[in-house]
């Protein structure tokens, strides 16, 4: 099971109340387990913040954050994270960075370079096992980042803008990618990014936040029939359902621009 609660949080960042920066005020946000669900807001709207919360790297001030019903005190295996730098070993090769959790989390030799092959496989970078992250793309790092999120069998996978620094075109191929591996495992998957036609191509549900501090204003089911395909971004559901995260999105981006 993989289902993610975090209930009436708030967030307070700072020592004194005339110093409070308020990340996240009263957000409660339920993904139920295997729900792809992505979140999109304006810049500084608390959108990493609330990843870090079910990533157990910062707890709320006020409400709680659980995964199947058990409050997150601290990062566990239980979640995955994949965060948009690609933060892997320079000194360890692509099978070596993928088994890297799994010898902490101590699987035995066989099983974890077994574990380590079939996601090395699964994002198709076999023939690249022995290279170096210097030697790769950056939509090569990141399906390496992937794949050692996945190796240790989490229940909730987390993302956080993991395409951002791609080109359209290797960010397009990644998110078919993506949505491929997450059919197949069915984890629950909380994705964060500013690029709708990206949260509507991927998503069960996209919640969309406020301002600063950051609250769900708006929860759109996106029911486009899967698996899908590129053309999906010209059809009228798709349009119509744009137009809906636009119109939400507007004034709360012009409210980011007046925090500065």
């Amino acid at each position: 099971m993989g289902e993610v609660l975090l209930d009436n949080v708030t967030v307070r960042f700072g020592s004194k109340p005339d110093s409070w920066v308020v990340a996240l005020e009263n957000l409660t946000l339920e993904i139920p387990d295997q729900q792809f669900a992505v979140i999109v807001g304006p810049s500084g709207c608390g959108k990493s913040s609330t990843l870090d919360l079910m990533a157990g790297l910062n707890h709320a001030t006020e409400g709680h954050t659980l995964v199947d019903g058990v409050k997150i005190e601290k990062p566990g295996a239980d979640r995955g994270m994949v965060p948009q730098s690609y933060t892997l070993f320079p000194w360890l090769t692509v099978q070596k960075n993928v088994e890297f959790g799994l010898s902490v989390n101590g699987t035995s030799t066989a099983e974890r370079k077994e574990r380590a092959r079939h996601y090395v496989e699964a994002v198709g970078l076999t023939r690249f096992a022995d290279s170096y992250p210097s030697q790769l793309s950056g939509g090569m790092k990141q399906r390496v980042a992937i794949a050692r999120a996945l190796a240790v069998n989490p229940e909730v996978l987390l993302m956080d803008e993991p395409f951002g620094a791609l080109d359209s075109q290797t960010r397009s191929v990644m998110q078919e990618l993506l949505l491929k591996i997450w059919q197949e495992e069915r984890k629950t998957v909380l994705f964060i990014t500013h690029d709708i036609d990206e949260a509507l191509f991927l998503a069960d549900v996209v919640y969309v936040m406020s301002a600063r501090p950051g609250r769900i204003i708006d929860t759109i089911p996106v029911e486009i029939e899967r698996p899908r395909e590129y053309t999906v971004l010209t059809s009228p559901e798709f349009i119509n359902l744009k137009k809906r995260i636009m119109t939400s999105l507007h004034e709360e981006v012009g409210k980011a621009l007046e925090m500065g």
